[in-house]
């Protein structure tokens, strides 16, 4: 299992403090299609809405500053999608200089041009298409101060990225891995087992390949059929299965082995990253952590209280060019429900959760308010319990989800 201290600090105050969040994420809501098992916020074929996407924006980060003067110092940036790189090279230097207004993080520092380990004082994450990733879109997001760049790859298989309806062929992904990691050294890939068709050998040799591309970071997703999506619907008709529980089990086992095996840590449920390379950004979110959120769809959860914006683009646009908020949600979750997340989402990581960190943060005994539940995981053999940290098993993490129920 990962060891806790070679993962950062925590990024988040202990509960009740009141500063401005220093995580930020930003949602760029545009695809040229989307994908059919996507259920994320997006809007594709809507290009002509980019830079009305954009003065949206601008309003919205005035009225979140309006009352503050000083720029908030970052620690983590993560621009989402959608897919922000697809953005033209002038609406990105405007995306950025928005950002700026109100947030500093440093001058640009070129990835490229950092010494080996080097961590950056802010990580500013971006998700890229392969199909973007021309040579002048990468130094242009490196001059802007980008340090992490996260590729949508999905699989190295023809076949498989056709079943996905990707837009990108295998080719392409070996034309541009060398390039992106010339001038990302902190590249990161996403990668899907579970997918119909796709055998346990073609996700050897794609993991096999992620390491050979020298990577920093892997994140492995199983495939889903989310309700209201092409791919469910196509379910539900007989015209695409899911994979047999077996075999998605084995592809995911199989991650765990070669990525252990190619000097990878596995530091949360879906993630793995070189000694060094875990996305602060995400560690945040499962440390509890307070973030800001903009852009259509964009959470936030600042002093115990989560608010979300409207998920369409278009009402997202029209209501603050009316001068409307873009919040569409609002939850005011009680200290024992903030406790509880924290529970579930504290052993989504492999170091997993310490009982006297969580007294710090909660103020909440995690036996007093859980012990049926732990004692229950423990039982089945999905946690492992020093007496003061509890961490999902390897049994575990393949039932992570109906742990996490246990702690609701």
């Amino acid at each position: 299992m990962t060891d806790p201290s070679r993962l950062p600090p925590s990024l988040c105050p202990p509960e009740g403090a009141s500063h401005p969040p220093r995580s930020v994420y930003v949602h760029v809501p545009f695809c040229r299609h989307r994908c059919g098992y996507c259920d994320f916020t997006l809007i594709a074929g809507r290009d002509d809405l980019r830079d009305s996407y954009l003065d949206a924006l601008e309003r919205e980060l005035a009225a979140t500053f309006a009352d503050r003067s000083a720029r908030v110092r970052l620690r983590t940036l993560y621009f989402g999608g959608g897919t922000p790189s697809h953005l033209t090279l002038p609406q990105l230097v405007r995306l950025f200089s928005l950002l700026r207004r109100y947030y500093d993080w440093g001058p640009p520092q070129f990835p490229s041009e950092m010494r080996n380990g080097e961590v950056p004082a802010a990580e500013i994450s971006l998700e890229a298409n392969p199909l973007d990733c021309t040579e002048e879109l990468l130094e242009q997001l490196a001059a802007l101060g980008v340090n992490r760049l996260s590729l949508g790859v999905q699989s190295f298989d023809a076949e498989t990225l056709r079943v996905l309806e990707r837009d990108h062929t295998p080719d392409l992904v070996r034309r541009v891995l060398p390039r992106a990691r010339a001038w990302f050294p902190n590249l990161s890939i996403d990668l899907m087992f579970g997918v119909p068709g796709l055998s346990l050998a073609h996700w050897r040799d794609g993991l096999r390949e992620a390491l050979d591309w020298g990577v920093a970071h892997v994140s492995t997703y199983g495939l889903t059929f989310e309700p209201g999506t092409a791919f469910e619907t196509r379910r539900r008709r007989g015209e695409l299965h899911r994979v047999d529980e077996e075999l998605e089990r084995a592809q995911y086992e199989l991650a765990m082995d070669l990525l252990s095996e190619g000097g990878f840590e596995q530091y949360e449920i879906s993630n793995f990253a070189r000694p060094g390379r875990a996305c602060r950004h995400n560690l945040n979110y499962w440390q509890g952590g307070s973030y800001a959120g903009f852009g259509p769809g964009a959470a936030r959860f600042v002093n115990g209280r989560r608010e979300t914006n409207v998920r369409s683009t278009l009402g997202y646009v029209a209501r603050l060019a009316r001068g409307l908020s873009p919040t569409a949600e609002i939850d005011a979750i009680s200290a024992e429900a903030r406790a509880r997340e924290r529970i579930f989402l504290g052993l989504r990581m492999t170091a997993g959760l310490s009982r006297t960190e969580f007294r710090q943060h909660t103020g909440f005994d995690l036996d007093a308010l859980a012990g049926a539940a732990l004692g229950k995981c423990r039982a089945a053999g999905w946690l492992a319990d020093d007496g003061d940290r509890i961490q999902l098993t390897r049994e575990g993490r393949f039932v992570a989800d109906r742990v996490a129920v246990e702690f609701l």
